[in-house]
């Protein structure tokens, strides 16, 4: 999910080369090119969609299957409008005969359902016709996943309906086989219809919308500038910036790769020139900006998802998101100040920095999103209306700002962006709803289950390393709620049988499901901004990864020790802090091993020490935090006495 769009194929404001990374890495700006009358019947459509889900969500009644189902045909119809069937140029004004076909059948499709919701429900069974359209349903929706979400995650669907045909009935007639499949995954809430969509439908789009809005308020640019007055004067000060700015977007916005272009376009070029490598400068913005997806409150959408599948409160899960996502910012702070220590970058100029003062008097644009956090946090009314009411005073609030006013114009834009921000989340619940529907239906979880249990036997840090690896492979080109539909359907319920709580085990899923957009092969935050800072992608694919040790240190903490998410009886402020400072010191040890610098460069011995304290400091108990404080201690030490030697020399 895109809260913070840089380009829609209803506005270009956007240089060429931005323009041209997100095209190459982020589907969702490979899009239809419309003007004049055609462009404002397009927005006219995507802005009364925006309006539709609004109207569903805070006051419609409506039987979930035709709520469903009229949400699913509203986002196959705008689907084919916006997304072509090819990457590249698109001529204007212009759909093929074909892509309006599969438009008036994926959507009629859904419809049929929608019109005949009682009837079937009310059935056991659905008739050759019924299996024939729920067939035509799912392929337009599995071809507008390939245009608008990208293939891997069709290739695991795919891979898994051709094994529930083959393999996973013992009916020896096929027309059985696929009528059950289709009936499972179209017209029951087993398959497209499942949490994710309906999830996606009720609270995910709302927060779309509040993004669109925010977005026209100028509250990006305020983060980067914000930043840049707080922490640019310091040694290696653009890097900085990008990580405390991708933290402060991170907040309300969900995609990896257009949050590395839309910040990366102003804090890469400004690395380069302080004089960080193209590849560092490029990894640092990546690192940071998919951190964004575990910043609260948003979260990427998957924090609904996981609200809805664990059964607790929003506000629980976004409160307990709040250490972990410090963490990891934190660790990505260290190593990007180690980096420019070690190579004598030096910070902005006065000149260079925008004046705070001035920037506080804008802190006006920061309301809605207070007034967001405070009602999902203490309000009895649902978070939809939470972000209804977000949404009015971010209206409100552009008043103040004659560049960035809402006027109705802008009104219309921002639904109408909100509405085109929906489609491929939607599309992607939908494939994540069809390959759960496949694994409960095959027992295939069950399996999975106990080939995993079979490998760690008895060893939850095995379980955790498998599920890692799980995790990491099948996100690589998966959007973040898909990954975490799919895994927490599969790999979370063993990571809880095993003795991980439910929370923790859902969050150790979500947060490598979002490393893969940083780990090669398909790291694609990365490429993006290897493509901005022109640096060798490989390169920049693993110097990213690097950057964001935390991320895969982070989530075995609160694995093993669940107090880090306030999880336990025993958990008091005391043992929150103890975890909190022997994680950050374990994080900066393992950061500087990595890095090679702590006060000065480090012996290849230095750094073993350094790791293994760190990782010590990670593992919970008392004896291995004592072993580890003095491990990275001794560390810190020599390398102070040395430093002072080596001062004195000069």
């Amino acid at each position: 999910m895109s809260l913070f769009k840089k380009k829609s194929v209803l506005q270009s404001t956007e240089p060429m080369n931005v323009e041209e990374v997100m095209k190459k890495y982020d589907r969702e700006s490979n899009t239809r090119v419309w003007q004049g009358v055609p462009k404002t019947v397009v927005t006219g459509i995507l802005a009364l969609f925006s309006a539709f889900c609004i109207y569903v969500t805070l006051f419609a009644t409506w039987l979930d299957e035709v709520r469903l189902t009229t949400f699913m045909a509203f986002i196959v119809f705008i689907g084919y409008i916006v997304f072509p069937a090819r990457k590249g140029k698109q001529k204007v004004n212009y759909m093929p005969w074909y892509d309006i076909i599969l438009l008036v059948l994926g959507t009629g499709a859904f419809l049929y359902f929608t019109v005949n919701a009682k009837s079937i429900i009310s059935l056991s069974r659905i008739n050759n016709l019924e299996v024939a359209i729920g067939i035509v349903g799912i392929l337009c929706l599995a071809e507008l996943c390939r245009r608008s979400v990208g293939l891997p995650i069709l290739c695991v669907a795919g891979a898994l309906l051709v094994y529930a045909l083959i393999w996973g009935s013992t009916n020896p007639d096929m027309w059985a086989r696929v009528t059950n499949i289709v009936k499972t995954l179209f017209y029951s809430k087993e398959g497209i219809l499942s949490t994710p969509v309906n999830v996606c439908s009720k609270y995910i789009v709302m927060f779309i919308i509040f993004g669109a809005f925010l977005e026209r308020t100028g509250i990006a640019d305020f983060f980067i500038n914000i930043a840049n007055a707080l922490v640019g004067r310091f040694s290696g000060g653009p890097a900085k910036v990008a990580v405390v700015a991708s933290a402060l977007e991170g907040m309300v916005s969900g995609s990896s790769v257009a949050n590395t272009v839309g910040s990366g376009a102003v804090t890469i070029p400004l690395m380069k020139k302080t004089g960080y490598k193209p590849e560092f400068a490029a990894a640092a913005e990546a690192a940071a900006s998919t951190g964004g997806q575990i910043m609260p409150p948003i979260m990427g959408a998957a924090a609904f998802l996981m609200a809805e599948t664990v059964g607790v409160p929003y506000s629980n899960i976004v409160l307990r998101a709040i250490l972990p996502a410090i963490l990891y910012f934190a660790g990505v702070f260290i190593t990007v100040h180690l980096e420019a220590k070690k190579e004598g970058l030096r910070g902005l100029t006065k000149e260079e920095r925008p004046k705070l003062l001035p920037l506080l008097k804008q802190s006006y644009l920061l309301l809605p999103l207070i007034l967001l956090i405070y009602l999902v946090g203490t309000s009895k009314r649902s978070i939809a209306y939470a972000a209804a009411i977000a949404i009015v005073v971010a209206i409100v609030v552009s008043m103040f700002d004659k560049e960035h006013r809402i006027t109705p114009k802008r009104f219309v834009e921002a639904l109408a962006a909100g509405g085109q921000g929906m489609i491929t989340v939607a599309v992607a619940c939908g494939i994540a709803g069809i390959v759960a529907g496949v694994i409960g239906v095959t027992g295939l979880a069950y399996m999975l289950f106990n080939g995993i249990v079979a490998l760690a036997g008895n060893q939850v840090i095995i379980a955790l390393f498998l599920t890692m690896l799980c995790c990491i492979v099948l996100g690589m080109g998966v959007p973040t709620t898909a990954n975490y539909c799919i895994m927490a359907a599969t790999c979370a319920p063993i990571l809880v049988q095993m003795g991980v709580p439910m929370i923790a085990a859902h969050f150790f899923v979500f947060y490598f499901g979002i490393v893969a957009d940083l780990t090669p092969p398909v790291a694609l935050a990365a490429y993006a901004g290897a493509a901005i800072a022109q640096a060798n992608p490989i390169k920049t694919a693993f110097t990213s990864t690097k950057l964001a040790i935390a991320a895969f240190i982070v989530p075995y903490i609160f694995a093993l020790s669940p107090e880090m998410l306030f999880i336990g009886e025993g958990v008091t402020v005391w043992s929150v802090i103890l975890i909190a400072v022997s994680s950050i010191v374990g994080i900066l040890a393992v950061g500087a091993a990595l890095e090679g610098y702590f006060m000065r460069n480090m012996k290849w011995y230095e750094r073993i020490v350094s790791i293994i304290g760190g990782l010590l400091l990670i593992i919970p108990g008392i004896v291995t935090d004592a072993i580890g404080f003095a491990l990275v201690l001794i560390v810190f030490l020599v390398q102070y006495i040395s430093a002072k030697k080596e001062k004195a020399m000069n």
